[in-house]
């Protein structure tokens, strides 16, 4: 079976429009070939990250959705274009990051099909591949081992030392921590990022503020599961029309959420 990179490549070449499902993963929207919109299962998306964070209503979300669409929202709603599109960019990452690795499913194109934002932004294949690459990487740097990523966070009883420091998003992670969420749990309910809960999950574990089982193993014995899936030093597989929709703003918004979590 072909990988989701190459699959999305043939559908560029071709300049398919339409909805490509993953199973019961995600779905990824097109047009002409070109990537506009993606939702994972396991991430909150950007509806949700608007209402879950009270920028939007329950009520008018649904409105927008059932045909009033992106422009509606715009003008009834506080969102503004800069903070909406900085929103998908990063939920549509968020998405890339737990979808292109996925394997043994039969993904399934649904032609026509468009999501509700609209054609408002497109997205580069081989650059969603490079970040996802780069996320990957980074998460095994801060620590090297996968497991916690789908198990109950548990602080740890005592501090390793007389004093923390800690980043918004861990301090969100430690309050609302019950010894029984997930991290992709705590993502959906804090109104944050898959990813930057993962990170500052794997981060915590390695500052001792996790229970985390084992000791940690050394870095030149990781599992293959470890590891990044896509090697960001490989050729980069053709995708088709030239992206042509905004395409400097979403390389500095990528560039900054980069700078963004470095920070962190």
């Amino acid at each position: 079976m072909a990988r989701l990179d190459a699959l999305l490549a043939g559908f560029a070449r071709e300049r398919s429009t339409g909805a490509l499902r993953v199973g019961r993963a995600g779905t990824i929207y097109l047009d002409e070939g070109r990537v506009t919109y993606m939702e994972c299962a396991q991430t909150p998306s950007a509806d949700r990250l608007l209402t879950i964070n009270g920028r939007v209503s329950e009520e008018a979300m649904r409105a927008y959705q059932g045909g009033g669409g992106c422009g509606l929202m715009l003008e009834q709603s506080p969102v503004t274009q800069g903070e909406l599109q900085f929103l998908v960019l990063g939920a549509v990452l968020d998405a890339a990051f737990f979808l292109l690795p996925v394997t043994g499913t039969r993904p399934k194109f649904h032609p026509g099909r468009q999501h509700w934002l609209g054609r408002q932004w497109f997205f580069d294949v081989a650059g969603l591949v490079r970040e996802t690459a780069r996320r990957r990487a980074r998460l095994a740097q801060a620590w090297p081992r996968a497991d916690l990523d789908t198990s109950p966070v548990r602080p740890a009883a005592r501090l390793p030392g007389s004093r923390v420091t800690l980043s918004d998003v861990q301090w969100e992670v430690l309050v609302g921590a019950d010894r029984e969420a997930t991290p992709l749990d705590l993502a959906g309910r804090l109104g944050r990022s898959g990813y930057s809960i993962l990170l500052a999950v794997r981060e915590m574990a390695a500052a001792g503020l996790l229970e985390t089982g084992d000791p940690l193993p050394r870095r030149d014995r990781r599992t293959a599961e470890d590891r990044p899936p896509h090697d960001p030093g490989a050729p980069h597989l053709p995708v088709g029309p030239v992206v042509n929709a905004d395409p400097l703003d979403l390389t500095l918004l990528m560039r900054l959420k980069k700078a963004l979590e470095e920070l962190s």
